[in-house]
């Protein structure tokens, strides 16, 4: 059987982010089991004009034709397959994450599917990869990162980069989602690499990506 890959969406902006990753695993035949919260489906109504109306008919509507599997789970379905340690999964990413959820899971909180969920990444030790969304940051988003990121857990936030020339807003979201799969060490060409763009640079010129 071949083990899913656990996606949380939440109520922080950046809702094509984890769109557009979702687009990505299907189309390359992966198994996805997606969860998004209340927050979260007003964030995709609101950014991307989603009718969520009728939720998970709108989900298989987005990501119809692509040779993967969906399986989308109500954030109130507490007793869900991804709500035990015995469902064996590749990982889970919350993409974008806000600060409540990561609060939530950094403090142990089980209030929700999402949030159990995430805790059963932590216990079983399996990936869990957050990609925390906001601005400013205040102390305590601060030490719940620097709690998780002790835990093992891995922190992409949402910061794009522009040494790739990003064009469009998709190549922004593109370069953010590619980050997220070379940690879930996926092959992906969603953006060109550092040697792959300034390897024609003169001598002298600086340019570094952190």
């Amino acid at each position: 059987m071949t083990r899913p890959w656990v996606i949380g969406l939440t109520g922080a902006s950046g809702a094509a982010y984890g769109v557009r990753l979702c687009r990505f695993l299907l189309s390359q035949g992966e198994h996805i089991h997606l969860i998004v919260t209340d927050a979260g489906w007003r964030v995709l109504k609101e950014e991307l004009g989603w009718d969520i109306s009728r939720r998970a008919d709108t989900l298989y509507r987005e990501f119809e034709g692509l040779p993967g599997e969906l399986k989308y789970h109500p954030i109130q379905d507490v007793g869900a397959s991804t709500a035990s340690g015995s469902f064996r999964t590749k990982g889970m990413v919350i993409i974008p994450c806000s600060m409540g959820t990561l609060s939530a899971i950094a403090n142990g909180a089980s209030d929700n599917l999402l949030e159990r969920t995430a805790d059963v990444m932590l216990k079983e030790g399996r990936p869990l990869i957050l990609v925390p969304r906001e601005t400013p940051l205040h102390a305590i988003h601060l030490e719940n990162m620097l709690k998780l990121a002790r835990m093992g857990v891995k922190l992409v936030p949402a910061m794009p980069a522009f040494y790739q020339h990003p064009q469009t807003i998709q190549d922004i979201v593109d370069f953010l989602v590619g980050k997220v799969l070379d940690i879930m060490d996926l092959d992906h060409q969603l953006f060109k690499r550092w040697g792959m763009t300034y390897e024609q640079e003169p001598a002298g010129n600086s340019h570094r990506a952190d």
